[in-house]
């Protein structure tokens, strides 16, 4: 038996609108509630938001990430290029961040611990400004 290799067309377009969507959505509802005061913080508003967290800006983003870096690695659809790594990478961990977030918001834990991680994904941002500066993507 021969090894079949397949080969997929290249895109131009790059799925980031997905995680972005997922993102403006999620501070838009999480940062509206925080900002207005509406509605009031109780169980289940912690409870609805949690959900919120999870599935608009953590699923979107993550799933963003995942397309991106298997697109990449897997299939080589979209180039090889080290911008869309980066943007891989922080898509997939910012919304697995948001997993966690909107976790501890739903079963109603300590923020606290959440200043720790910033640290992390400070470091984070600051790799992709790194990357994507060295790439000349920067916006004008």
């Amino acid at each position: 038996m021969e090894t079949q290799a397949f080969t997929f067309a290249a895109s131009r377009f790059v799925p980031v609108a997905t995680g972005f969507f997922g993102l403006g959505t999620g501070y838009f509802i999480w940062g509206g509630q925080a900002l207005f005061g509406f509605p009031k913080t109780n169980p289940e508003v912690n409870k609805t938001l949690g959900l919120c967290g999870f599935w608009m800006p953590g699923f979107m983003q993550f799933i963003t990430g995942v397309f991106l870096l298997i697109g990449l690695t897997w299939f080589n659809v979209f180039g090889d290029t080290a911008p869309l790594y980066i943007a891989g990478l922080a898509f997939t961990a910012y919304g697995i961040h948001w997993f966690a977030m909107a976790h501890r918001r739903y079963i109603e834990t300590s923020a606290v611990p959440d200043g720790w991680m910033a640290i992390a994904f400070l470091f984070l941002s600051i790799l992709g400004v790194d990357v994507f500066r060295r790439a000349g993507d920067i916006p004008s």
